[in-house]
């Protein structure tokens, strides 16, 4: 499955260009077309896919968009990989925006931020708003209803432009919904773009206005090119030192990426005043050819764009526009003129319509199959589809509503008014969804009654299950998580600082320490009853994705937490002064398919704890729920009319038959096994549902509800262990 940092970027702004003076051709977004008269048309018989190239039309970047684009879409079906073109996207957009407000700023007329404005929207709006409606009708009609407010708080996000911002913020919420398979993902980057066409548009704006109004209209371009110069620098330590912080959030974050964007801006102001011999030029246009190619096979980039990586994709496309400034078609150095072959081109164009289509196109085919990868024949139906989707939609929807309304045929002013109305009727229904959402939220579960919930005591102590409703139900689950994520008690993904609560008797002497991530977390609803009833303090040590570690690289779902080892080392020291009586971690992990096991990452970890002589609990982890590799959540797959054992999990795809930390364990005196699998799986299935209560809120995290339900057999477990009862 492709992942949260596999998305494409908006191809530029996706439209025509016209030429700067003396400069490169650059696409003009408050403009229907290229800067040369039309002649006129009857209103019914106008074409607008037919128009008219301008003179130093730079035929070769419309071919590197296209190129950049069929990177993106056959990385994202077959590779499981960052192509780059995101990166390519984002210089072009950068370059080709900035040329034209350039443009329009020295030619003496001003920039009209209205018109501009209004010609960003002609172009952008239509096949997004499009697409936005197809998808949600998509999900409604044929996702479960649990799924439904998810969506429409991402449509929202990408109508408004701050879906880079969401995503950014759901992949800190460690309890979210998996954001990576949302069939609008890829739209964060749509969102970004359009963040940098309006504060762009404002910012030389002002600062053309504020030279015209000093006497100095020829300061315009060197006060941009230096005020461009200071915030590229300033975004690009920024992003670097991302990287290495908290890169789940900085592939997303607005300013980390907008070096890239900025750098393609420097290149507009600058390139005017520059000229490269012929074999500069050569050699730039080979170089920018072979790493645009290369960057997806070389470069692990969801781990490391928007970082300095991302100079290898940034620095072709710049040299690849560089390498063709100036010159015409038949001059161009040889990548440059197999760019602008007809098909590149084609492609070109009708970009930002194919990168709206494949992603979810893709998302809805997987889905469909129960599979994280696609296979070839499956993969070439979603590409040939894609691209039908791309022509008509550009052809259709595209080009006849960018003109402004002085040149709008009377079919195109229909048309303009049906996609306001479906972009209203969108966005009202996606608000009025959040609005009722935050009128009725969920909360957590109080303590169910034992006699018609018993929970696991159903499954070990042979409790009876009366007939009862489900609790929580699948739309109240998601508030039914731990209690350190309710009250704060949890290091979240930009937090480096080790967070203690206590729970169970605070004021207790005994004390166990629950250490860990959110899989050691599931359980404090079960140790705070024992605590309580045993005199016992629970203190908590805990992080969002960070299992206690020393392990240089730590990830969850593929994405790097690179202060994880620094928290655990310094978590690992302060229970060497804290001294809890007892360490309670997990002892073991999923598989990537199927089974679990202990990686020796663990064993060391036991082994730094014994140095600090703590007596160790490993409990063996819960399942995660998934089929074939892919996960799924529970309240998903009841809400689509599934059953306790038709949504849960076999039991030999979850664990292997024997703990596997029970092994490694026999080399430490002071570390004992806890395997309670038996309190959460029947003999063949893990069912999603146990004695009335449902098992977990999310894809793996036990519910509140389901913990409590535990304490029984955790106690009778621990007891011998312990000896405290």
């Amino acid at each position: 499955m492709t992942t949260a940092r596999e998305t494409a970027a908006v191809p530029g702004i996706g439209g025509p260009a016209v030429p700067a003076p003396g400069g490169p051709a650059v696409p003009d977004p408050a403009r229907p077309g290229p800067a040369v008269p039309r002649p006129p048309v009857a209103p019914e018989r106008a074409a607008p896919a037919a128009r008219p190239r301008a003179a130093g039309y730079r035929t070769d970047l419309d071919g590197l968009r296209g190129v950049a684009i069929a990177l993106v879409v056959v990385f994202h079906i077959w590779m499981g990989r960052v192509s780059g073109g995101v990166d390519v996207f984002l210089v072009l957009a950068g370059f080709f925006f900035t040329a034209s407000l350039l443009r329009r700023a020295e030619s003496g007329g001003g920039i009209s931020i209205r018109e501009r404005v209004a010609g960003l929207a002609r172009r952008l709006l239509p096949a997004l708003v499009l697409v936005l409606a197809v998808v949600a009708g998509y999900v409604v009609l044929t996702q479960p209803y649990t799924q439904w407010t998810e969506i429409a708080a991402q449509t929202q996000a990408s109508l408004l432009y701050y879906q880079n911002w969401y995503l950014a913020f759901s992949w800190a919420d460690y309890l979210a919904a998996d954001p990576s398979v949302s069939p609008l993902q890829h739209l964060w980057s749509m969102s970004l773009q359009g963040q940098f066409y309006l504060a762009a548009l404002l910012g030389i704006a002002a600062l053309a206005w504020s030279c015209r109004a000093l006497g100095r209209p020829a300061a315009t371009r060197p006060v941009v090119a230096f005020v461009l110069a200071l915030l590229t620098a300033a975004s690009f330590v920024y992003a670097a030192r991302g990287v290495g912080l908290h890169q789940g959030w900085n592939y997303y974050d607005s300013f980390a990426r907008a070096w890239e964007l900025l750098a393609g801006a420097l290149v507009a102001v600058v390139l005017p005043g520059l000229n490269l011999p012929r074999v500069a030029r050569v050699l730039l246009a080979l170089a920018g050819a072979v790493l645009v190619a290369a960057c997806g096979w070389v470069v692990n980039g969801s781990a490391m764009f928007p970082g300095p990586a991302a100079l290898i994709p940034v620095g072709a496309t710049i040299a690849l526009i560089l390498a063709g400034q100036n010159l015409r078609t038949a001059e161009l150095p040889l990548p440059n003129r197999l760019l602008a072959a007809p098909v590149a081109v084609r492609l070109g164009e009708m970009a930002y319509a194919l990168y709206l289509w494949h992603w979810p196109l893709l998302i809805f085919v997987l889905g469909h199959l129960g599979d994280a990868k696609i296979g070839l024949r499956a993969g070439l139906a979603v590409l040939g589809v894609s691209l039908v989707l791309a022509y008509l939609t550009h052809r259709f929807v595209e080009e006849p509503l960018r003109a402004p309304a002085a040149a709008r045929t009377p079919k195109a002013e229909y048309g303009r008014r049906a996609v306001a109305a479906l972009g209203v009727t969108v966005l009202a229904v996606t608000v009025g969804a959040q609005v009722f959402t935050s009128l009725s939220p969920a909360r957590p579960m109080q303590d169910l009654d034992a006699l018609r919930y018993p929970g696991a005591e159903a499954l070990v102590g042979g409790a009876p299950t009366p007939d009862a409703p489900m609790r929580p139900s699948v739309l109240e689950a998601g508030a039914d998580n731990a209690y350190p994520t309710r009250d704060g008690c949890i290091a979240d993904w930009d937090t480096r600082e080790v967070i203690t609560c206590a729970y169970g008797d605070p004021d207790a002497e005994r004390t166990i320490a629950v250490v860990g991530n959110s899989h050691s977390e599931h359980w404090v609803p079960a140790l705070d009853i024992l605590g309580r009833e045993n005199g016992v303090r629970i203190a908590v040590y805990l992080k969002m994705g960070c299992p206690l570690t020393v392990a240089e690289e730590t990830s969850y779902k593929g994405q790097s937490i690179p202060d994880c080892r620094d928290w655990s080392l310094e978590v690992i020291d302060r229970l060497g002064v804290d001294r809890p009586d007892w360490v309670f971690t997990t002892g073991t992990r999923p598989k990537p398919l199927t089974g679990d096991e202990t990686p020796d990452d663990y064993v060391q970890v036991w082994s730094r704890l014994s140095e600090h002589g703590l007596n160790i609990i490993a409990m063996r982890d819960t399942p995660w729920l998934r089929r074939d590799g892919v996960r799924y959540r529970a309240i998903d797959c009841l809400a689509d009319k599934g059953d306790r054992h038709s949504c849960g999990m076999r039991r030999v795809d979850a664990f292997d038959p024997a703990n596997p930390a029970d092994g490694p364990a026999a080399s430490f005196p002071n570390v004992f096994t806890l395997d309670l699998t038996d309190a959460v799986c029947e003999p063949d299935i893990c069912p999603v549902v146990i004695g009335n209560t449902l098992v977990y809120h999310d894809e793996h995290h036990l519910t509140a509800s389901y913990s409590r339900s535990l304490a029984p057999e955790l106690g009778r477990r621990l007891g011998p262990i312990l000896g405290w009862w």
